[in-house]
């Protein structure tokens, strides 16, 4: 069965690290951007660092971050894939990444105007200037950097791109398995949905969101499943 992939993105405490692994998600985000209120720093990172076991990444986001800021993060622990969320254009984001040897997603803030090019161009773009591009995240455009909790209209992704992108904004236990059913993303990214209070997750949440996202995947074989025999 294809498996939806899961990130939990903003963990800031040991007790919500271990529950997002127990619960069985596939990556953990760390925020090292000073206005949020899910931020760590490098030094606190490296604490949480040492608890992660193996085959869980560890993504760090960044907004706007020199160099310097992302090699402190990369020096304090293990770090699997960069995250950027500010106004880094295609070629600052292939120079960071390029400069720790890291691969990176770039978050797309998706508008009431975008359009299905729109998100291949862009894909387009970052893969051409760039051998460490991963991947889009598709995030709501707020007026703000970092997620706002709210959703886009995810009808506007295009079929063949959906496999490739990370889904993200104003997930939660409640729409997660229509939205995996539907887009088939790769991989789904959620921090303020599972939480008791901003930067403190909630280990139920976790644990029900994770298991909303299986009932997705379980949705989407069944209709497989039935198309197929329809045909």
């Amino acid at each position: 069965m294809p498996r939806t992939r899961i990130k939990i993105c903003g963990i800031t405490r040991e007790q919500d690290l271990h529950a997002a692994v127990d619960a069985g998600a596939d990556a953990l985000g760390f925020v090292f951007y000073a206005k949020s209120p899910r931020y760590v720093t490098a030094e606190r990172y490296a604490e949480l660092a040492r608890e992660l076991p193996p085959y869980v990444n560890a993504v760090a986001l960044f907004v706007n971050a020199t160099v310097d800021e992302v090699r402190a993060v990369v020096a304090a622990g293990p770090v699997s894939l960069l995250q950027f969320h500010g106004d880094e254009t295609p070629e600052a984001c292939a120079q960071l990444a390029q400069a720790v040897q890291r691969p990176f997603t770039r978050a797309f803030r998706v508008k009431p105007d975008t359009t299905a090019a729109d998100l291949l161009e862009s894909e387009t773009q970052y893969r051409a200037d760039s051998p460490w591009f991963s991947g889009l995240l598709l995030d709501t455009y707020v007026d703000a950097y970092g997620g706002a909790g709210k959703v886009f209209d995810w009808s506007l992704i295009p079929k063949e791109l959906a496999p490739r992108v990370v889904l993200s904004g104003g997930l939660s236990v409640h729409n997660v398995t229509g939205a995996v059913a539907q887009v088939r993303p790769f991989a789904v990214d959620i921090s303020s949905g599972v939480e008791a209070a901003k930067g403190i997750k909630d280990a139920r949440k976790i644990a029900a969101f994770i298991d909303a996202v299986r009932a997705g995947d379980a949705t989407h074989l069944s209709q497989e499943h039935h198309e197929s025999e329809s045909s």
